[in-house]
């Protein structure tokens, strides 16, 4: 059964705990009775409205709903492996958007889940499953051809672990999706942006058709800042996406197609071999 709004709001209470990713909080949003922000060590990490899931206040997160949203039709249900947990954000959001949806959730640090858990309960009738483990071996360990969407948000503190970010990573998640489905990323990068170009050479080296969404202070290196990559076998709905991107409250852009090309500025795939963590954001980037 889901928790009652009572039991929700009884829960939605400021706590500490240590994990093994560092000192997690949730603390309460004063605007939003029951809503919770989730920090590691001082880093924004997630944001939960247990009474309405579809609020999306990260701006990254909306621009991965955006993906999801675009390519597969209005509320069908969909097979999900996100890589990351934290709060559980856009697992929640579809499936409270997408009712029915079979969804995995990896998270590798075991003590977060159980802190959450507990203090942002969700509802036992989805089909929500979460366990502790890595991303990339999780992936390896999948059938090929068994889910619709691949989400990698997998951060350790505020980077993006180096074995998350080479071409032989992105192959295993296009390995897992079915025909038609959709792989997204959430990366940070500033100024000069070479871990992003890096990126995005690299899972355009996988995909045939790659999008990539950010604000556009961000994508000019004038700021830290989310970017997110979508890659598919198939067009993705570029056009969508970029209507979606631009009405919401910080607009983003969408580059693809040609654009992109000359974005990436020749910038060469990620392999294991060269592969580093994401750049650390400077001081007071995200912190509370």
């Amino acid at each position: 059964m889901p928790p009652s709004r009572r039991e929700r709001r009884a829960a939605a209470q400021p706590a500490t705990a240590s994990t093994a990713s560092g000192v997690a909080r949730l603390l309460p949003d004063v605007d939003c009775p029951g809503a919770l922000l989730l920090t590691l060590d001082g880093v924004p990490q997630s944001y939960v409205d247990p009474d309405d899931p579809a609020r999306l206040e990260f701006e990254y997160v909306q621009r991965l709903a955006h993906v999801v949203d675009a390519v597969f039709p209005a509320a069908a249900r969909i097979d999900a492996v996100h890589l990351g947990g934290g709060a559980l954000t856009l697992p929640r959001y579809l499936a409270h958007s997408r009712p029915g949806s079979g969804q995995l959730v990896v998270e590798i640090d075991a003590q977060l889940i159980e802190f959450v858990r507990a203090r942002l309960p969700w509802d036992r009738r989805w089909r929500l499953r979460v366990r502790a483990g890595d991303a990339r071996e999780a992936l390896a360990s999948r059938r090929e051809g068994s889910a619709d969407l691949v989400v990698a948000d997998a951060f350790a503190g505020a980077r993006t672990p180096a074995h998350l970010t080479s071409v032989q990573f992105v192959a295993l998640a296009a390995g897992v999706l079915r025909p038609g489905g959709a792989y997204a990323a959430n990366l940070a990068d500033g100024a000069p942006l070479a871990f992003a170009r890096g990126q995005a050479a690299t899972v355009r080296a996988v995909f045939p058709h790659v999008a990539l969404i950010a604000e556009p202070a961000v994508l000019r290196g004038r700021r830290f800042g989310n970017l997110v990559l979508a890659g598919a076998r198939e067009p993705l709905p570029v056009a969508e996406l970029a209507r979606r991107a631009a009405a919401d409250p910080f607009p983003a852009r969408v580059t693809a197609g040609r654009e992109l090309e000359e974005w990436i500025a020749g910038a060469a795939p990620v392999t294991d071999a060269d592969a580093v963590p994401s750049p650390a954001p400077p001081p007071g980037a995200f912190e509370l």
